[in-house]
């Protein structure tokens, strides 16, 4: 299939506005690789397909991680709005035949992040952040870092994140945690080796 041929198909799979939010991720998603060297084509597609199952009934998205033999953290098994990243990558290998790990790795992390991320899977996590129909306090700093460094932007993501999250009491997946400690460290010692 091809970008177009997703497109219509997940147009059928979602409300209006997720359509145009995942449209606009997909165009995001091109440009950033665009600038940072990955593949533009497959950063299109896992950004037109990141959401898929996001307004799938959470029962759902359960069968679909639990019949493919994914067991749930306790803070995911708490938090069913980090289901669709899981479910989605499982979703488009199984009924789509995507097979691309870095596709897969892409839509399945684009929430949390992780440890490790490559570009493509860092691309989709800003793209994310940075759709042209966001309108959060902050959006435009993001979309200035997300030109200068994809990890200064990640790093302001995770900031918000977590004081969305800690103002609500809610956990916050080790994976987060993995990926901003990751950057935050690799930063210091770039730092310090242009001393």
């Amino acid at each position: 299939m091809n970008l177009d041929e997703y497109k219509n198909l997940i147009k059928s799979k979602m409300s209006e506005h997720r359509f145009v939010h995942s449209v606009n991720v997909s165009k995001e998603a091109r440009k950033l690789a665009k600038i940072y060297g990955a593949d533009a084509e497959k950063a299109a597609i896992a950004g037109i397909l990141h959401d898929i199952t996001k307004e799938m009934p959470v029962e759902e998205q359960l069968k679909i991680i639990t019949d493919s033999g994914i067991i749930l953290d306790n803070v995911q098994k708490n938090a069913p709005k980090l289901w669709h990243g899981i479910s989605g990558s499982i979703y488009i290998k199984e009924n789509l035949d995507i097979n691309d790990a870095d596709i897969l790795n892409a839509i399945r992390y684009h929430t949390t992040g992780r440890a490790g991320m490559s570009l493509l899977e860092k691309i989709i996590f800003v793209a994310d952040f940075t759709s042209q129909e966001r309108t959060y306090k902050g959006v435009s700093t993001m979309r200035k870092k997300s030109r200068k460094t994809l990890d200064e932007a990640m790093l302001y993501g995770f900031k918000f994140t977590f004081s969305d999250l800690s103002k609500r009491e809610l956990a916050i997946h080790p994976d987060e945690l993995a990926c901003y400690n990751e950057i935050v460290l690799s930063n210091i010692s770039l730092k310090g080796n242009n001393k």
